[in-house]
């Protein structure tokens, strides 16, 4: 009896899985329309305001951006801006990311360290970024490398938060229960450590991309001879509003691709922990 009400509950799970798979579906269709609708609105809101309403000098029109944009991605000039703003998001959000790590689980795992450091690291800390950027242009020149430090002191911060704050915010029971077991560090690692620290891991590497972006583009408005904060500082200085606007959207799609991407590996990465799950249940 009890064999056969576990088949059928089974049997009834299966059935409706395709149907849950075709509601997420459509839901998800469903927020992907209204998105392009909201966006299509805005365009054509912005089209129509811009002169009557709106300084044309100032907002442009969207088929004015449209044109800017398309000139701007079919020359040399704007895949190097590209390519060189890339680099340097990349190199700086990579060794900001694994600078902050080692810093926090360093000074999270020494408890005497980080009390003598943290409120140091602090004080630093609250030191706008762009005003370090001279500095950096002094030790580093006009190059890529004072791009790549402002970006690096503005994600090490937000890493090395997370993963300190976490290390300290550990269950000590759970830590305990594991040696009292028998495990050694490395057990402790891995059942304990690891998946404390996942999550908020990546939700500073989510913060910290943007944070990337924003040190390499205004360090790039200060000083530079290539690179999109470069042709965003021209655009301005020439009072050139739909390369200005153009220059936007790219950094718009730059900023949306490496959200996609840190969003990808954070879903793959927490798959793998075993984490998923409880991720979904706290957000039900």
């Amino acid at each position: 009896m009890v064999t056969a009400t576990r088949s059928a509950e089974r049997a009834t799970e299966a059935a409706a899985e395709p149907r849950r798979h075709g509601e997420r579906w459509r839901g998800t269709a469903t927020v992907v329309l209204l998105r392009v609708a909201v966006i299509v609105l805005a365009g054509v809101l912005w089209q129509v305001l811009s002169g009557p309403v709106l300084p044309e000098y100032a907002v442009s029109k969207p088929t004015d951006v449209v044109d800017a944009l398309w000139t701007y991605l079919q020359s040399a000039q704007g895949w190097t801006d590209i390519k060189t703003t890339s680099i340097e998001i990349l190199a700086g959000f990579g060794i900001g990311v694994a600078l902050g790590t080692a810093a926090g689980l360093l000074l999270g795992s020494f408890r005497l360290a980080g009390q003598v450091l943290e409120p140091l690291i602090a004080a630093i800390n609250g030191i706008p970024k762009i005003a370090l950027a001279p500095l950096f242009l002094l030790f580093f020149g006009i190059g890529i490398w004072s791009k790549i430090a402002i970006a690096v002191t503005g994600v090490a911060f937000v890493v090395f938060y997370n993963i300190y704050l976490g290390l300290r915010l550990r269950q000590r029971e759970l830590v305990e229960i594991v040696q009292v077991m028998g495990g050694r560090r490395h057990h402790v690692l891995g059942y304990v450590t690891v998946p404390t620290l996942a999550a908020p891991f990546f939700a500073a590497l989510k913060t910290g991309g943007p944070l990337a972006i924003l040190g390499v583009i205004g360090a790039e408005f200060i000083a530079s001879a290539e690179g999109v904060g470069h042709e965003l500082f021209v655009a301005a200085s020439n009072l050139d509003a739909p390369n200005e606007f153009a220059g936007l959207i790219v950094l718009v799609v730059m900023t949306l691709i490496l959200n996609g991407i840190l969003s990808r590996l954070d879903a793959y990465a927490l798959k793998k922990l075993g984490l998923a799950g409880r991720r979904r249940a706290r957000k039900g």
